[in-house]
This record gives C-alpha cells, sequence and structure tokens, in this order.
C-alpha cells in the first residue's frame, strides 16, 4: 500500500491536550444528559457527540466555531423538518436532504460536517418542532458554552476564533 494512505497527516500534540478534548467532550455531554433528565426533555442527539469531537479536540477549526455549530445545526435541522412534512420517507428523499444542507451550510459560509446527521435523524424519527430548539439548538448551545470555558484552561486554546482567522478572509 503506498505510504501516502497509511501517513497520519493530524500533526502531533502534548498528551494533555488530548486529555483537556477528552474531559470537555465528558462534561460538555454530560451536562445535555443531565439538563435532559432535570427538564424531562430529550436533549442528546448523536449529531451533538460528532460536534464535541471538533469543539474539543480541533477549536482552532473554523468548523469547530460557534455560528457553524450553532448555525449548522439549526439550519440542517429545520430543512430536515421542513423536507420531512414535505416528501414522502424514503432513502432518496433523506439523501436530498442531506445534499441540500451540504450546498446550504457551504454558501452560507457555515459548514459543521455534523450536522449533516440532522436530516437522516429528522427523517428517520419524524419529530415534531420542538426537536429543533431540544435537543438541537439547547444541545449546541450548551456545548458551546462549556467548550468556551474549558479553552481557558491550561493548555489553553483560543476559542472563538479572532474574527477572519482560520478563514483566508479579511474581516469577513
Amino acid at each position: 500500500m503506498p505510504r501516502r494512505f497509511i501517513h497520519r497527516h493530524q500533526a502531533r500534540q502534548d498528551f494533555s491536550v488530548w486529555v483537556k478534548a477528552a474531559l470537555g467532550g465528558l462534561l460538555a455531554l454530560a451536562l445535555v444528559g443531565a439538563l435532559g433528565e432535570w427538564s424531562g426533555l430529550p436533549m442528546l442527539a448523536a449529531p451533538l457527540g460528532a460536534s464535541a469531537v471538533l469543539l474539543f479536540a480541533l477549536p482552532d477549526s473554523p468548523l469547530s466555531q460557534p455560528i457553524n455549530l450553532i448555525g449548522g445545526h439549526g439550519l440542517a435541522t429545520l430543512l430536515g423538518l421542513v423536507l420531512d412534512h414535505l416528501l414522502p420517507p424514503s432513502g432518496w428523499s433523506i439523501a436530498l436532504a442531506v445534499g441540500l444542507v451540504i450546498g446550504l451550510l457551504g454558501a452560507l459560509r457555515l459548514m459543521h460536517p455534523p450536522a449533516g446527521a440532522d436530516p437522516i435523524l429528522v427523517m428517520m424519527l419524524h419529530p415534531d418542532w420542538s426537536f429543533l430548539l431540544t435537543p438541537v439548538l439547547a444541545g449546541a448551545v450548551t456545548l458551546v458554552l462549556v467548550g468556551l470555558i474549558v479553552h481557558r484552561l491550561p493548555p489553553r486554546r483560543i476559542y472563538p476564533l479572532p474574527i477572519g482567522a482560520g478563514t483566508g478572509a479579511q474581516g469577513s
């Protein structure tokens, strides 16, 4: 097998970075779950686990920024809910929803890969409109709030990125 297929492209990090990332994900999702138990509302959704990986392991990625995480999940879920009410349930309607989410998030510069799972979840579960608020937006906002705190602990990371950082844009 050619070396380029087995080469690890991820830069080495100090072990403390990974311990902090793991604890951040654990704390954020434990809090989301506890809020769900306390409120009696569903709060945990699988796409939030993938968001936690990006948020705590790669906080300097444009894909991990608050607007991408919250906006991506919100728009993807909203689109999934609309299409779930308009289209018959099928593999094709789910594929259409995911494709539209990719195009919409890309066009709006709100790309957050875990949000691609939101319309799949919506179109398989057929939830009511409250699904947008809980678990999706409440969960996404909780993750970001925990991320704001965790990334200020040693080893400190800049989160969120300053405007224009990591995007190649000047002040956009």
